[in-house]
């Protein structure tokens, strides 16, 4: 049995069908733009049919209300007999053309050339709470791009830094922890499971480690630590020093060639 659709058909229905909508030509086959630095993404063959689907819609629409009122028959004739007798068939023109026809389209919830479920089923893809890359399409890996706070390859958990607040047998509510924890079991200070990186787990609660107190940074020849929260700085010294303790020339270890000390200070 020969394949379907037959080489070359694809191109050839869609261009018939803009060309009968007076629109410019499916993005593939219009010449192709001067060379530029960044060319702008095309879009995917399901979502260029599925725009011409609905302005073939649109201007059915149009047509009706301004043409047939005026009793337009010629034009009904010549451009509405064939669609008029597939649609008993098929009323979706989208499902007919897009998807069973020229097979660009998939049903929303599953992707890919098999038309796969998304991870999560068909009527949740993703638990909601995410995109599934390439639903409604032939194309994608149908990985779950999940919102910030849900995980999971369905988006089904909660992610680093938030804690399930509510769940039941459909949704679940990710909410955030208190600022320094990984993992927490509740909004608390003192609900922390697990620390970020820079603090340290101390009676459930996230403490600040002090990596300049603690030999944790590292910062060159010239310059000194100052701790902040969860990190710390590296800040060049004075012109003044050969190393340094702090800020400013009374900070020095040794005072820069030029320079001298004078008390406590190098100027």
């Amino acid at each position: 049995m020969a394949p379907w659709p037959p080489k070359g058909l694809v191109p050839a229905m869609l261009w018939g069908l803009s060309l009968f909508l007076n629109l410019p030509g499916p993005i593939w086959l219009q010449p192709s733009p001067p060379p530029q630095s960044s060319p702008p993404p095309q879009p995917h063959p399901c979502h260029t049919c599925r725009g011409l689907v609905d302005s073939f819609n649109k201007g059915l629409e149009r047509t009706i209300r301004d043409n047939f009122g005026g009793g337009n028959t010629a034009w009904e004739e010549e451009n509405l007999s064939k669609y008029k007798d597939r649609q008993q068939e098929a009323p979706d023109l989208f499902q007919w053309l897009c998807s069973d026809s020229l097979k660009l389209c998939c049903p929303a919830g599953t992707f890919g050339p098999s038309c796969l479920p998304c991870p999560g089923g068909t009527e949740r893809p993703c638990g909601g709470y995410g995109q599934c890359e390439g639903e409604g399409t032939r194309g994608g890996s149908g990985h779950c791009d999940c919102q910030a706070g849900y995980g999971g390859e369905a988006c089904g958990q909660c992610g680093l830094g938030y804690f399930e607040a509510e769940r039941n047998a459909s949704h679940l509510v990710c909410s955030a922890c208190f600022g320094p924890c990984a993992r927490c079991s509740g909004p608390e200070e003192s609900n922390c499971l697990q620390c970020k990186k820079g603090w340290a787990l101390h009676h459930l609660k996230c403490v600040d480690i002090d990596e300049c107190g603690t030999e944790g940074a590292n910062c060159g020849a010239d310059q000194f630590c100052v701790n902040t929260e969860g990190s710390y700085e590296c800040r060049d010294c004075a012109k003044a020093c050969l190393g340094c303790m702090g800020a400013g020339p009374g900070r020095c270890k040794k005072c820069s060639p030029g320079y001298q000390q004078v008390g406590s200070k190098c100027l």
